[in-house]
């Protein structure tokens, strides 16, 4: 009788992928990053392991959203006090904090435990292209059109 496979930890060989968001729309972005911080392209994808792999965003100024959502959606946040809730357009977000604006959405996409809390961290946003991660040679990740 065969028993499943079950990945452990220090078994998965890891890898530094690097994605350029220029052009790219927020949401499509995303769910490409957050299936390899999963590591759900791997074949030995186990759910509750961290099988993935780490993620490099440049260019996070010049991220895309398709249709009027640059204007019509908003990022909201709250002090804790009455009456302290903030919110920012999508248009803002980007001029103001384009790094957390990618973050949230591949957050958005992770399921909501303490995995994915630890996955989140794998993910290195920068807003330019120049990246702090050289030395770990990332490979330019082509995303699927």
């Amino acid at each position: 009788m065969k028993s499943t496979y079950m990945a452990k930890v220090d078994e998965v060989p890891r890898k530094w992928w690097l994605i350029d968001a220029q052009g790219q729309t927020l949401g499509r972005l995303a769910t490409q990053v957050a299936t390899l911080v999963r590591g759900k392209h791997k074949p030995q994808f186990t759910p509750h392991i961290d099988t993935g792999d780490f993620v490099v965003v440049i260019n996070a100024e010049k991220i895309k959203m398709s249709g009027n959502k640059m204007l019509s959606k908003n990022y909201y946040r709250h002090s804790g006090y009455f009456g302290g809730m903030k919110s920012l357009t999508a248009e803002e977000m980007v001029v103001k904090n384009p790094e957390k604006m990618i973050l949230l959405a591949v957050k958005g996409m992770l399921p909501t435990n303490k995995l994915s809390r630890h996955l989140l961290t794998k993910v290195k946003v920068f807003e330019g292209p120049e990246h702090n991660h050289g030395a770990q040679k990332p490979e330019a990740y082509k995303l699927e059109s």
